[in-house]
């Protein structure tokens, strides 16, 4: 089925005080994680927090998602998943990382918020042939891409096809890899919200092939 892009403005509203703090305490978090945990953090980059915040807000604004079910693929520290759960989005995070899972787990909780980060891979085991393409194509650098973790949907209890938003910051080189697996496997009318380098914010929709309604 295609994917249509759906066109955001670039809100620039004022961002609630309860959202600073948020940010606050989770970027002086990532800073020292960042300090402590080079090796660690190797492949772990945040996105522009504020923009993507922005984003979710207008979805939520216009009404523009089916429902309420949001996954962040690549999680990271959680933030993102955690801004959606503050926009009362149902929210719930995989990563490759189990460090990363227990700081974001740390940092949602201390904040009140009823969020799940599960530790696995976002990519489903029957996706492992297009993983391992993007894989081959990126020079092996992208581990995460490796598929012989357990996906984290098992332990969710959910399928990717469950879900109304995904969330993806995509690394150069793995656009097409994203934009597949959600256009195979998310559901209809389910949205895919990137933050893409350079710091663009792009959201598309999977929307039925009209062929099927003839």
């Amino acid at each position: 089925m295609p994917l249509v892009e759906i066109e955001l403005s670039n809100e620039t509203a004022i961002l609630p005080d309860t959202i600073i703090d948020f940010l606050n305490e989770a970027d002086a978090r990532i800073r020292h994680y960042l300090e402590n945990s080079p090796c660690a953090a190797t492949g772990f980059v945040p996105s522009h927090f504020k923009r993507v915040y922005h984003a979710l807000q207008t979805i939520t604004d216009l009404n523009l998602a089916c429902g309420t079910s949001f996954c962040e693929w690549g999680s990271g520290f959680g933030v993102v998943t955690s801004l959606a759960s503050m926009l009362e989005f149902m929210a719930c995070g995989i990563e490759i990382e189990q460090d990363l899972v227990e700081e974001s787990r740390r940092l949602a909780d201390d904040f009140g918020l009823p969020v799940e980060f599960v530790q696995g891979s976002f990519i489903p085991a029957s996706a492992a042939a297009l993983a391992e393409e993007a894989y081959t194509d990126n020079s092996s650098v992208f581990s995460w891409l490796i598929t012989d973790a357990e996906e984290g949907y098992n332990e969710l209890q959910r399928g990717l096809d469950e879900f109304d938003i995904i969330f993806a910051y995509p690394w150069p080189g793995e656009d097409y890899l994203f934009t597949s697996l959600f256009e195979k496997y998310a559901a209809e009318g389910a949205l895919l919200l990137t933050y893409d380098y350079p710091q663009t914010i792009r959201l598309l929709r999977k929307q039925g092939d009209p062929s099927e309604g003839q």
